[in-house]
């Protein structure tokens, strides 16, 4: 019985132990098949998978393009730009972690929020710019606390600069942050800190200035952190662009201005170049650049002088008596006076019970001589026999009422009104008073200085309808050539697509030597006679007179009551009520070369005394570079890249 039990136990035991040994074989099977497949079969996609996990792909910014002066001197480059960064999925809290780097670089509860607000609607793959513009000082102590910033990087790369600050930066414009209504498919703009331009050059020439984004193949760590590089394509640097400005002239006539809210261009006559075009008080475009606190921005927008507007192209003013030489054209083209003909100015006209004044008895005035003491009532009769849509003909050949399309965001048209525009605008009739208006350049007739700058440039020249241009070279188009291919032997050719001005010689004859005196005439007898040419010691230039117009345009109706007590000083004004100062002028006047218009808001003075003087100085230093001969720095030899301020540096 013992036996008959133990046998039946070892078949038992038999029987369970291949039962296992089976299962077990089973299940090394579906292990080494399971294996098989996932080595052999699946082998390649996860190996891929794996790969992806530890090799990430950047994008890199390309180095924007720089905008040059006309000779290749810098206006907007590109510096160097250590920021700090954070990539919320790689750390644990954002909050704790801002606490943390405020320890190592104090930061405000704006950029704090500021932070946490973008993490918390943003992909948190995407790295968030906490601050930019670090200096090696800061860089170096957020290095060195790495470990105990979770999330925390430090990047270098390239923010627009402008060393000149303030010279030209309504014309250059800025770049700043992308905002959502700035997205687009472009990748480039979801890189933390990329700009794009918003306003000037920058905005017109951005995708030429953008240039095309490069790629970074890198390797990383668990925590994300970059180990090495693995491969690197270079993107395509941004376009060059460069302008017909001349950088010292900017800055000469923008420091001739002072504190003025005024504004300036300056012309070559032949060429349509404009050498300068100031907006004053202007603005530091590095502060857009970095972004603006809120208060920078309050200052800015609310500042009575409008520092961000550019006056030169968007203010649009009563051009005053600068305006007289469209109606004396005017007035010769349709043979309503001849230029020796005399009107007789009693300080007074009178049309029916209408009665305008001049501003002094001149007596028996002709052509020549009106011009040159600028009397009103001369204008007053000639007006009055051309009416107003022969006077607006002349003025849209001369430029005005009509864009000059230099290209810049906000340019305006100024005004020149007809008897048609008036019924359609205001449905009113023309009535022969409007015309006393035009004639003196007041009433609806607005221009802006680039507008004055053109109409001045186009009787001077007398040939051409010049059209004034800005860019020089279009992006692109080669700027290692030389600077200016004029030389002493070879004056600058005008542009053969400008077209024939078609008005007679003989008539501008007469225009050009009315204003030769407005300058030139006797002391005290001609508006502008203070403000003649100092070149007394210079042998080439000591004969070399001006020629221009001064205007005085009033920006409010003076009641009756206020007439018949007489003029108000200007100083007894408030600013916004005084009347604005105006000059156009060209030189030499033998030979004219170059054009200025100033406008002056709310001056002191009329347009002889405040705006003929600055004209004079600016046309004096131009004059003296003379800068349609002269090339300067040549584009290749300016630095792509301007490197970052040290912290001991001011």
């Amino acid at each position: 019985m013992m036996i008959s039990r133990d046998s039946d136990w070892v078949r038992m035991f038999n029987r369970r132990a291949a039962v296992l040994a089976g299962g077990q074989a089973l299940l090394v099977s579906a292990l080494a098949g399971r294996l098989y497949y996932l080595q052999v079969i699946e082998g390649e996609r996860y190996r891929m998978l794996a790969e992806d996990n530890r090799i990430n792909l950047r994008l890199l910014p390309p180095p924007r393009g720089r905008i040059l002066d006309r000779f290749g001197e810098p206006l907007a480059v590109n510096q160097q730009n250590f920021r700090v960064l954070i990539i919320p999925e790689q750390g644990d809290d954002i909050k704790t972690t801002l606490a943390s780097l405020s320890q190592i670089i104090p930061l405000t509860d704006h950029e704090r929020e500021r932070v946490r607000k973008e993490a918390s609607r943003s992909r948190g793959f995407l790295p968030i710019t906490i601050r930019e513009n670090l200096s090696w000082h800061e860089m170096s102590r957020i290095q060195i606390n790495a470990p105990d910033l979770p999330g925390v990087v430090i990047d270098e790369g390239l923010t627009r600069f402008y060393p000149q600050h303030e010279n030209a930066a309504h014309v250059l414009g800025y770049v700043a942050a992308v905002d959502e209504a700035d997205l687009t498919g472009d990748p480039l703009l979801q890189l933390p800190g990329f700009r794009i331009g918003k306003a000037g050059i920058e905005r017109v020439y951005d995708m030429a200035l953008r240039g095309r984004g490069g790629t970074s193949q890198v390797e990383v760590n668990a925590y994300g952190r970059i180990i090495r590089e693995l491969e690197r394509k270079e993107g395509e640097p941004g376009a060059d662009v460069r302008l017909t400005i001349d950088s010292r002239i900017q800055h000469f006539a923008a420091e001739s201005l002072g504190a003025e809210s005024a504004s300036i261009a300056v012309m070559d006559i032949r060429t349509g170049d404009l050498l300068a075009l100031v907006s004053n008080p202007s603005f530091d475009a590095n502060a857009f650049s970095r972004g603006l606190t809120n208060e920078e921005w309050k200052d800015l927008s609310t500042n009575d002088h409008k520092p961000l507007s550019n006056k030169a192209i968007a203010g649009q003013y009563s051009p005053g008596s600068t305006f007289k030489m469209v109606v004396a054209l005017a007035a010769l083209e349709h043979g309503v006076i001849a230029p020796e003909q005399t009107v007789y100015c009693n300080g007074m006209y009178r049309l029916g019970n209408y009665v305008k004044r001049c501003h002094k008895a001149h007596g028996s005035v002709d052509m020549v001589n009106a011009i040159g003491v600028s009397c009103d009532t001369y204008f007053y009769e000639v007006a009055r026999r051309l009416g107003v849509d022969k006077i607006a003909a002349m003025a849209h050949r001369l430029g005005l009422g009509e864009v000059t399309g230099i290209g810049l965001p906000g340019e305006q048209s100024g005004l020149i009104p007809t008897e048609a525009w008036k019924q359609a605008a205001r449905g009113e009739p023309w009535v022969p008073g409007d015309n006393l208006n035009v004639g003196i350049g007041q009433g609806d007739v607005l221009a802006t200085p680039l507008q004055l700058a053109v109409m001045v440039s186009r009787v001077a020249n007398g040939q051409l309808a010049v059209k004034p241009r800005l860019v020089r070279s279009e992006p692109g188009a080669g700027l290692v050539a030389a600077a200016n291919a004029a030389t002493d032997d070879m004056p600058p050719q005008p542009d053969s697509d400008f077209e024939p001005l078609g008005i007679n010689a003989a008539h501008l004859d007469v225009v050009r030597a009315g204003l030769f005196n407005v300058v030139n005439g006797p002391p005290g007898a001609t508006t502008a006679a203070a403000s003649k040419l100092r070149f007394r010691g210079d042998p080439e230039r000591k004969d070399w007179t001006m020629s221009g117009k001064t205007g005085t345009a009033a920006v409010r109706r003076i009641s009756a009551a206020e007439r018949d007590a007489g003029p108000r000083e200007p100083e007894e004004l408030p600013w916004n009520l005084r009347d604005n100062a105006l000059f156009v002028a060209f030189a030499p006047s033998h030979d004219p070369r170059y054009a200025v218009a100033v406008v002056v808001e709310h001056a002191l003075g009329g347009g002889g005394k405040i705006a003929a003087p600055i004209a004079r100085d600016i046309l004096e230093e131009v004059l003296r570079l003379d800068p349609s001969r002269q090339p300067r720095v040549p584009a290749d030899q300016i630095a792509a890249v301007v490197p970052p301020k040290s912290d001991d540096t001011p």
